[in-house]
């Protein structure tokens, strides 16, 4: 029995991966669970998996659940009450305290490094659905998963594809490797066409049912920008040897070109639950997870060069890798902040890669080998992406 501790268990990974853990209870038992705000949401989670330990970041939240936890009957709760926790520091103990053998880390942003940190430092095995925390800090994330001797296993759906293509393989007789991208809700369309577009139109994604934030990266390719650097990161390419093509189908999830030409590619039916029950069963498979990819009713899979000046955030991100210290953790910073001011109707949806180019330009490049750097290039960002926004409003 595998022992699982979800951080952002009430978003769209969080959600798919205790659907899976539900499925495969013989197999898999929740030990903690954390969340941000979604206090009745997680109730309903406390009740059916019986975790033992739970942490709202949120505190007026988990006041709130810790009154609910106390007050009710125990046999909702086989007889033992879970710990509630409260605030940053109680979803970093959750993610640290429990016994788990692995810690799916699906908290969204910038808030998901510190805890995905703490779980490496307890020896635990990460699934790793929180981009941002290898775009921010990678070097550190690196260096403390080899001390404790922990895997990092990838968890979006592309890195997932590269882990499973490039196992057992050479890193040396690797060519490069591709990433794919739906190309999202405005594939085709030019930046003129882009300027009045509404949050509603920006979050109907063609494909993946995804959180509010990742699905406007997704339309403006920030995204498969942070994806690129992530992939630096896990895999040890450089951003001359990773490539990103517009698949719209998104069936092939990612490939693998190796120096003779031949490629290797996975593909599955776009479901998140593929690549989460990869990571919690690895090195093992489990039957049935996914509904099968009939290539004859699919019939054609088509492919596409990124459209860079429409979609500029993308070579932003490969700016940012190639010149590396702090400059990935101010884009990152940067893009959550315009995402939220985007979501908040504050800003147009071209105004987000307009900004992003400004702070690039702006910051002066530190190193990214402690934290205080990294989080004073991130808060440096996020005032000035603030005081820009005031600015040309």
């Amino acid at each position: 029995m595998k022992k699982v501790t979800i951080l952002g268990s009430t978003g769209s990974i969080g959600t798919s991966a205790l659907e899976f853990i539900g499925a495969n209870r013989d197999k898999f038992s929740i030990v903690g669970l954390t969340a941000n705000t979604a206090t009745e949401k997680l109730k309903k989670q406390i009740i059916d998996f019986k975790p033992n330990i739970v942490a709202m970041a949120d505190s007026v939240c988990a006041k709130e659940l810790q009154d609910w936890v106390s007050s009710s009957g125990k046999g909702i709760f086989n007889g033992r009450r879970p710990d509630v926790l409260s605030g940053d520091e109680g979803v970093c103990s959750t993610a640290s305290s429990t016994d788990a053998h692995i810690v799916i880390s699906s908290i969204v942003g910038s808030s998901g490094l510190n805890p995905t940190l703490a779980a490496i430092r307890a020896g635990k095995d990460i699934g790793l659905a929180n981009k941002e925390t290898l775009v921010m800090a990678g070097e550190i994330v690196k260096r403390e998963a080899l001390k404790a001797g922990v895997k990092i296993l990838p968890v979006d759906s592309e890195h997932n594809a590269i882990f499973q293509c490039l196992e057992g393989r050479k890193l040396e007789e690797v060519y490069r490797i591709v990433l794919t991208a739906s190309g999202g809700p405005f594939l085709g369309k030019t930046m003129e066409q882009l300027e009045e577009v509404t949050v509603k139109d920006a979050l109907k994604h063609p494909n993946w049912s995804m959180g509010s934030k990742i699905t406007i990266d997704s339309a403006t390719l920030m995204n498969k920008g942070l994806e690129v650097i992530e992939a630096y990161h896990l895999f040890g390419f450089t951003g001359d040897k990773i490539a990103v093509v517009i698949h719209p189908q998104s069936i092939i999830h990612s490939m693998v070109e190796f120096i003779d030409g031949g490629i290797l590619a996975q593909l599955s039916v776009p479901d998140m639950k593929g690549p989460i029950a990869h990571a919690l069963a690895y090195p093992n498979r489990v039957k049935g997870v996914l509904k099968r990819c009939s290539l004859t009713d699919i019939g054609s899979l088509t492919f596409f060069k990124p459209d860079l000046k429409t979609f500029p955030c993308l070579r932003y991100a490969f700016d940012a890798l190639n010149e590396g210290g702090t400059m990935p953790a101010v884009i990152n910073a940067a893009n959550e902040e315009l995402v939220g001011l985007f979501l908040k109707e504050y800003i147009k949806f071209n105004d987000i890669p307009v900004i992003i180019e400004h702070i690039m330009q702006r910051h002066k490049n530190m190193k990214a080998d402690n934290l205080e750097n990294i989080y004073w290039a991130d808060s440096w960002a996020r005032e000035t992406v603030l005081n820009r926004v005031r600015q040309i409003k």
